[in-house]
């Protein structure tokens, strides 16, 4: 148990460090170092070490980003926030257009794709037009998860939840849209309230260009269209992960340029992260170490009430997604998740919250770490700047999520 234990102390310390530009590693490599030493250490088998990786998970992951990468070749993001930029010329309506379609675009094409294709154009918009970062930086990343908690391709969490809970596509939509909803309204809410005197100050007429390109034109239709019906099988019960794949390329085979160009639009760093994890974390769970914990701190208590007991589940889970990241969780709580009462109603509450964890912290979720890397030039989001948004976003959206799943499911 120690040395699985030991490595995987290591393995994240090394991926905060990363984060905080203490060392020269990259996430990616991060988490291939610390498979790579479960192996050497003979702390999982070769054979084991490729089964424990969620091959249905990397392949829905790639699948969204590609149709991603199609929409983002096509000019689709720059052409979007360019025509939002003059038709809101107000910051604080401008605003509300990222947050609300950076939330809507992440349950299509999950956040950290929105992030990893949105960040540049709202950084050119940000110097553009001499606006305050970030209360537009903020919004981007926390929309993005807020709004990816919708759907079971919104998120990689989501993904792993769809894959081991064996949810239904439209019935977690059913349940977890409308939360999705109330949450981004709460998000665009305090973003307002609590950056209302830059936005204020900024708000000056926007430069009118009498001419722009279309926002939809014969190039970015058929990839929308492949969007949009990737959705509707979902609905109807498809595999996730290959109808995405297949999505992806449909829109590849119908540009008239070669992939070469998409495959760089693929950001394949974080397909080898996750990759990394799910070796690192399988470890720790055939080690005994999360069983151990959870003996001496279990997820679930008969002694409280109902609603207490799934707040208990939620509140663990929200502690554990920001020590570990929120993908890894998914995983060291699987077990405990599928020995609860109510599994389904189990699944559901991990997918939701463990979501919206991810915006507890700048470190809670891959997507917001995007942002702060990419957006570098014009400040970035610090540690400290991003709590002032993501605690109280958190724990409201949060608690409006399980008393509505448990209304619903309890």
């Amino acid at each position: 148990m120690l040395p699985a234990l030991t490595i995987f102390v290591i393995t994240y310390v090394l991926i905060s460090a990363r984060r905080l530009s203490v060392l020269r590693i990259d996430r990616p490599a991060a988490a291939l170092l610390g498979a790579v030493a479960c192996v050497l250490f003979g702390q999982i088998g070769p054979d084991e070490a490729i089964l424990a990786v969620d091959g249905r998970t990397l392949l829905l992951l790639f699948g969204m980003m590609g149709m991603g990468a199609c929409l983002d070749a096509d000019g689709f993001f720059a052409r979007a926030v360019e025509r939002l930029g003059r038709r809101f010329p107000d910051p604080r309506h401008l605003l509300a257009a990222i947050v609300w379609g950076a939330g809507l675009l992440a349950a299509l094409l999950t956040n950290d794709a929105v992030c990893v294709l949105g960040t540049p154009v709202v950084v050119g918009l940000i110097r553009a037009r001499d606006l305050p970062p970030l209360p537009f930086l903020l919004g981007l990343a926390t929309a993005a998860n807020t709004g990816s908690a919708a759907t079971l391709v919104g998120n990689p969490q989501n993904m792993l939840c769809a894959n081991l809970g064996q949810l239904a596509y439209l019935d977690h939509l059913v349940l977890v849209g409308p939360i999705a909803l109330v949450a981004l309204a709460v998000n665009h809410g305090l973003l307002r309230l609590l950056f209302r005197a830059p936005l204020r100050a900024a708000a000056k007429p926007a430069s009118r260009h009498n001419h722009s390109l279309p926002l939809i034109d014969r190039q970015t239709l058929p990839t929308l269209l492949i969007v949009l019906g990737s959705a509707i099988l979902y609905a109807f019960g498809f595999d996730l992960a290959w109808t995405a794949t297949a999505g992806a390329l449909v829109a590849m085979l119908i540009r008239r340029h070669p992939p070469g160009e998409l495959w760089l639009r693929v950001d394949w760093s974080v397909l080898l992260f996750f990759a990394g994890l799910f070796v690192v974390v399988s470890t720790l769970v055939e080690s005994g170490a999360p069983a151990a914990l959870f003996d001496r701190m279990p997820l679930w208590t008969d002694d409280l009430p109902a609603l207490w007991a799934w707040a208990r589940v939620v509140g663990i889970g929200m502690v554990g997604s920001n020590l570990v990241s929120n993908v890894p969780y998914i995983l060291i709580v699987a077990e405990p998740i599928a020995a609860l009462p109510e599994p389904t109603l189990g699944w559901e509450m991990l997918a939701m919250s463990s979501t919206f964890a991810g915006n507890l912290t700048l470190f809670g979720s891959v997507a917001n770490v995007i942002v702060a890397e990419k957006s570098r030039e014009v400040g970035g989001v610090g540690f400290f700047d991003y709590l002032r948004v993501g605690v109280p976003l958190t724990l409201i959206s949060t608690a409006i999520g399980v008393v509505w799943l448990w209304l619903l499911l309890g």
